[in-house]
């Protein structure tokens, strides 16, 4: 017979129930949403038997962390100089669903993907080459031995199959702190396309950390009784963003660790030679987000600027100076105004905008197809720029809070007339975070049962 837990519960401690001799309280989950099994029956099922630790059953747990775009600093970022980073309103949406059938599955909606796995089996592998949060190297035998457990082949490399192995690597690596592995499900569905500079891998692996991380109660569950959202201590989100930047190893192989942490805290970042700190959160600044869909190789794009300073140092030299002066002229203004936003600021943003566009067509990486952007939204009267390597890619455009909705919205037109995706969104946005059922958009809901 299922009971809830209630207080006759409250004096049990970590160690009876990780013995399996009694149930374990709430586990940081709402008292409510929490249910055990009666004490007789728990001594006949041990927790290997269900595949859950101690058994425990729960409502749904979800997640979400955004995407990011970098606002200044692409490419001369390479160079040692300053890039500025923030979190783009766009998110990924994670479903974490325990139960008690003896398997773990993955559901990726947007690519396809739905695989299953027995707990069981699981249970039996040698995990000991799995690392840990705190920077263990990831080698690519360790990949090649994640990559047999997936029965994938040896030579694969698609993301597709890559964020498969990113999910069993930190399924494997943060629940083997359990008693037994526990049997879950999983889905996660993204607004963010894939393969544009958005950050999607990374908030992938921090919606996956932050989940798994929850469900095995190595971190609590932040949202409190009457929230729609709730967020973690800054110490947990230490946890998580370790946790996600080790899946992002698992996808990139060597990450530079901006769009994780980007994920993680939301607001805007600042990265330089590997240093990264959070800046002032600054005012949500609506934007909208181009994609023009031209593919281009990000690897050739930095070879290119690579090229082009050694054939022209005391002309590129300086470009690259003056980007990143553009960058710390806009980490000042987003500083002030995070105290008192000004129309003023809003002009200096667009003019930093529209020089730093200039610079990157110097560098050698815009393209026809952001040339097309920029004109379009000129005509509008707004400012946009390339974000990422360029070549292609996305842009992105500010939109002023003193904006009239119809010439946003014939701006969304001409841009789509272009064969362009456009997105209305913000960027500054919050970062990872645990949602109840009810506070998710049905379109949210739509894509995360649509597998």
């Amino acid at each position: 017979m299922l009971k809830p837990i209630g207080k006759g519960n409250s004096r049990l401690v970590r160690s009876d129930w990780l013995g399996g001799r009694k149930k374990p309280p709430h586990l940081g989950y709402p008292r409510a949403l929490v249910w055990s099994l009666g004490a007789a029956q728990l001594r006949e099922q041990a927790p290997e038997a269900t595949g859950l630790p101690g058994a425990m059953l729960s409502e749904v747990l979800l997640v979400s962390a955004p995407g990011k775009v970098i606002l200044h600093g692409e490419h001369a970022v390479v160079h040692g100089k300053v890039a500025l980073a923030v979190a783009l309103n766009l998110r990924t949406f994670l479903r974490l669903q325990p139960h008690s059938n003896g398997k773990v599955g993955l559901n990726l909606p947007n690519i396809g993907i739905r695989r299953a796995w027995d707990v069981a089996s699981l249970q039996l592998l040698d995990t000991s080459f799995l690392g840990h949060s705190d920077g263990a190297v990831l080698t690519a035998e360790h990949v090649e031995k994640l990559k047999e457990v997936a029965g994938f082949p040896e030579d694969c490399v698609d993301p597709e199959r890559l964020a498969v192995l990113a999910f069993l690597y930190l399924y494997l690596s943060i629940c083997r702190s359990q008693r037994a592995l526990p049997s879950l499900d999983v889905t996660v569905w993204s607004e963010l396309p894939t393969g544009a500079g958005l950050g999607s891998s990374a908030a992938y692996s921090v919606c996956l950390a932050a989940a798994l991380l929850t469900a095995c109660e190595e971190i609590p569950y932040p949202l409190k009784d009457g929230e729609a959202a709730g967020r973690w201590t800054e110490e947990n989100l230490e946890l998580i963003n370790k946790w996600a930047f080790q899946g992002e190893r698992v996808i990139h192989g060597n990450p530079s660790g901006v769009d994780n942490a980007v994920s993680t805290w939301g607001g805007a970042l600042r990265y330089q030679q590997g240093k990264i700190s959070s800046l002032k959160r600054p005012p949500a600044l609506k934007i909208l987000l181009i994609n023009t869909k031209v593919p281009r190789s990000t690897k050739a794009l930095v070879a290119n600027v690579r090229s082009r300073l050694l054939k022209f140092p005391e002309i590129v030299a300086p470009l690259l100076t003056s980007i990143d002066a553009i960058s710390l002229e806009c980490e000042r203004v987003l500083g002030e105004m995070a105290a008192a936003p000004t129309p003023e600021h809003y002009l200096v943003l667009e003019e930093l905008i529209d020089m730093n566009q200039h610079h990157l067509n110097a560098l050698g990486v815009g393209h026809a197809s952001l040339d097309r952007l920029c004109q379009v939204t000129t005509a509008h009267g707004l400012h946009s720029k390339l974000t990422g390597a360029g070549g292609g890619g996305c842009g992105i455009t500010l939109l002023r809070p003193d904006l009239e909705r119809p010439e946003v919205e014939a701006t969304k037109r001409a841009l789509s007339g272009c064969g362009f995706d456009c997105w209305e969104t913000s960027i500054g946005a919050p970062g990872v975070s645990v949602h109840t059922a009810t506070s998710l958009d049905a379109s949210v809901q739509q894509g995360l049962d649509s597998l």
